[in-house]
């Protein structure tokens, strides 16, 4: 397992699952078939299957220290969960193994942080206890977007957009990681354009995907970072950033946001650490006049 220094905060990734979730005609509708042709040499097999046309992804946690805290970015699937998403749906899998093995006991957490309520980030918020679901990090405090807890919660009658969940899977995902965390008194709804959680860490609202989704802005001596959540899917999205994917309520806001997103990486040197993203998992992009392009894959720094 590789880990990062970036100025006083180190980083590390612990991947859950990997492997193929649909194919890219169905999840990016308005991207053009030429467009993924045309970069297939790089994006091959990494991203997509060649054959299959299927997007190849992680779902992963970014794990940070930062003034002393342990924190963690996203929660992934879970065990035990009922999705209608098959290969997330009643999982066993040693995500908590592999969390240890990496220094990190549920005890040592301190701050979860949600990107967004979607099933495949919020799952180890909790974990069946004799049969209840109860916070899986016990010591933490949850970050959650108050736009997003209200959005999701089953109370007010959202049906999602995405063909992937209906209203009785979000209120499902809602109720068994969302709703202990908040009950057990651990969840911090927090509301505006910026929430700061550290003199390193500032979490930044860029709905779209959700109404509430979040990217975390890393600010440590000269190095930056955005971990971007969803805002980004595949790093076809750097070339091509109008072209959303079928998971977002709002397709055009979720474009505006990413290319808000691109704009500030560039124009400040900050690496960009998609969700979702195999390999490195980390772009380092450059922008002139409204395009994109990747310069780089992996950190600068690293230990």
């Amino acid at each position: 397992m590789q880990g990062f220094v970036f100025g006083n905060v180190q980083f590390f990734r612990v991947v859950e699952w990997q492997g193929a979730f649909s194919t890219i005609d169905v999840l990016f509708p308005s991207m053009p078939d030429e467009r993924w042709r045309r970069n297939a040499s790089w994006l091959a097999p990494e991203f997509i299957d060649d054959e299959t046309r299927d997007w190849q992804a992680n779902v992963q946690t970014w794990v940070l220290r930062s003034e002393g805290r342990t924190i963690l970015i996203d929660t992934g699937i879970g065990n035990d969960k009922t999705r209608a998403v098959d290969v997330f749906n009643k999982r066993n899998g040693d995500f908590l193994d592999r969390l240890e093995t990496a220094g990190v006991r549920p005890e040592d957490v301190d701050v979860v942080i949600n990107t967004h309520i979607h099933n495949d980030h919020v799952g180890w918020n909790t974990r069946l206890v004799d049969g209840d679901s109860v916070p899986t990090f016990p010591n933490a405090q949850y970050l959650i977007s108050r736009a997003d807890f209200d959005y999701w919660n089953p109370v007010n009658g959202h049906i999602p957009a995405s063909p992937f969940q209906s209203a009785a899977d979000t209120g499902i995902t809602f109720e068994d990681s969302i709703l202990p965390v908040h009950q057990a008194g651990q969840a911090v709804l927090w509301e505006g354009n910026e929430y700061r959680i550290d003199e390193h860490l500032v979490l930044e609202s860029t709905p779209g995907h959700t109404p509430g989704s979040a990217v975390l802005r890393l600010d440590s001596g000269t190095d930056r970072a955005l971990f971007v959540g969803d805002v980004i899917h595949t790093p076809l999205q750097v070339l091509e950033p109008d072209h959303d994917t079928c998971l977002s309520e709002d397709q055009a806001e979720a474009s505006r946001s990413r290319r808000r997103v691109l704009s500030q990486a560039a124009a400040t040197n900050s690496l960009v650490i998609p969700a979702h993203l195999r390999g490195t998992g980390i772009m380092e992009v450059a922008g002139s006049h409204g395009n994109f392009s990747i310069k780089d894959w992996g950190p600068r720094t690293g230990a």
